[in-house]
């Protein structure tokens, strides 16, 4: 037994070593992603915020100066318009807003009860809490500081707070349409990562690449099949989101689809590219987790994306999931439309017809 164990193991071990894109993927990747996530941190900052100052008084500007003090906020509009501070938070440049009301001032000097109104995005849970609780904190200090009976000392300060988009505080509301974008990461990448890949391994390559077909043709000829079933299932899991759990659609389902088309070729197309990358199918679904969980943890779906550092983000901006993730929250929750969302979108068409083009230009290789 002894002597069958020892051949065995060293068999085995010869066999991993000998296979150096395994032996590498198994010892850099769970390195690789301790690094990574050990920088994000929880803890929001920089969340954009908009002022709404229709006091224009020295209360009101100490106000902003607590709130960028404070590190979790950063303020990206000054306004006396409420619709406006509504409508960034609507397109997602804002993610929060401070209504300081006319005679803010002159009630505080009276020593009665001076409100503030906090506008919060109600699709991202954490980050809504935290501007939250940070305002509420800089409410609380400045009231302590008053409250000792001293010459020139000031009323108390009110935080009235607002839940745009999801009021009730469902986690079904904003982790759900994250969650689709999610799931046709993984039904995109991995579906398209064994398809050339697949031709190698049963020896049906070289017959198709002998023929006369452009490699464009043949990349999207691979595509169209994934394209059609990942947009069926985008359909199932959109109509489980609605009636399954209940979570209100209340932008326009025909943007959404148009969107999720430059979403799927750029998911297709980077399937495809490790796909002709790969030697084998095993391989190519371990190249697709390496991008799977990156692509999930500094999406901001999970961990809150203003808690990462800045190198993290600019990383994160690099995955398609990213800005799928804003646009269905977006769409679905804050009825954003195309005005609204045109940065993601145009991140999603360069990103798409990149991808397709490293795609063609590595089966154009693999052919020669």
């Amino acid at each position: 037994m002894w002597r069958s164990f020892l051949a065995v193991f060293r068999k085995e071990f010869l066999h991993i070593f000998r296979d150096k894109g395994t032996l590498r993927l198994a010892l850099v990747l769970p390195l690789m992603q301790m690094v990574l996530f050990g920088f994000i941190d929880e803890t929001v900052h920089d969340l954009p915020l908009v002022v709404v100052d229709q006091d224009r008084s020295v209360d009101s500007r100490l106000i902003q100066d607590q709130l960028v003090a404070s590190k979790t906020f950063k303020i990206v509009g000054v306004t006396a318009d409420p619709n406006a501070a509504r409508q960034q938070i609507r397109a997602g440049r804002a993610r929060a807003a401070v209504m300081i009301p006319p005679l803010f001032h002159d009630r505080r000097v009276r020593r009665m009860k001076a409100e503030v109104l906090v506008l919060i995005d109600g699709s991202d849970s954490t980050a809504s809490s935290q501007a939250l609780a940070s305002v509420n904190g800089i409410a609380a200090n400045d009231n302590l500081r008053q409250s000792q009976p001293a010459p020139g000392s000031l009323g108390p300060i009110a935080v009235q707070p607002v839940v745009l988009f999801n009021p009730e505080g469902r986690t079904a509301n904003y982790i759900i349409p994250g969650l689709v974008a999610v799931l046709l990461q993984l039904l995109g990448v991995v579906l398209a990562a064994g398809a050339i890949v697949r031709e190698r391994e049963k020896g049906t390559l070289e017959q198709l690449l002998v023929t006369p077909i452009n490699p464009l043709g043949l990349m999207l000829g691979k595509l169209g099949p994934y394209l059609a079933l990942s947009l069926v299932e985008m359909s199932m899991i959109l109509l489980v989101m609605r009636f399954g759990f209940s979570v209100p659609i209340r932008g326009s389902l025909l943007l959404l689809y148009a969107i999720a088309l430059f979403y799927l070729f750029a998911l297709l197309s980077m399937g495809l590219l490790i796909s002709t990358r790969a030697t084998t199918q095993m391989e190519a679904q371990q190249f697709a987790q390496l991008l799977f969980l990156p692509g999930i943890f500094l999406s901001g779906y999970i961990f809150p994306f203003e808690g990462m550092p800045l190198p993290l983000r600019l990383l994160g901006l690099c995955f398609p999931v990213t800005h799928m993730i804003a646009i269905m929250r977006g769409v679905v929750l804050r009825n954003a439309d195309l005005v609204d969302l045109w940065r993601p979108i145009a991140a999603l068409l360069v990103m798409s017809v990149v991808l397709v083009a490293l795609g063609a230009k590595s089966i154009k290789k693999v052919a020669a």
